[in-house]
């Protein structure tokens, strides 16, 4: 049997390491990782029903579905700033302007956040 090599009971434990008095974060950037993660995925969330809820308008989608009635709602809340912004005759792209314009706003907005929270 050779000396060389420790024991399993005979391993060697750094003094700051878990029960160290010290309230510094961890410092491997997981926490802001985690919250730019949440960030982006709300934006593309967002993104995503007011795409989908455009591309259900311009499809002449079943109005009095349940599923077309929840995005349209989703669209509607999401967007609530943007109603009418353009006011063309229209239809197809007032829809597509109207609600568009949030999509892009909310994906560039919600990614440039996460990219700045990612690097705290």
């Amino acid at each position: 049997m050779s000396n060389t090599e420790p024991l399993p009971d005979q391993r060697q434990y750094d003094l700051n390491q878990g029960g160290g008095h010290r309230h510094a974060p961890d410092g491997d950037g997981s926490g802001a990782r985690r919250a730019a993660l949440i960030i982006h995925t709300i934006a593309d969330v967002a993104a995503v029903f007011l795409g989908l809820w455009i591309a259900l308008y311009l499809l002449e989608a079943n109005q009095a579905n349940v599923f077309v009635g929840f995005v349209e709602g989703m669209a509607d809340w999401l967007a609530w700033w943007s109603q009418d912004i353009f006011t063309m005759d229209t239809d197809g792209l007032r829809v597509l302007l109207n609600y568009g314009l949030p999509a892009v706003i909310y994906l560039l907005i919600g990614h440039g956040v996460a990219s700045r929270v990612r690097r705290l």
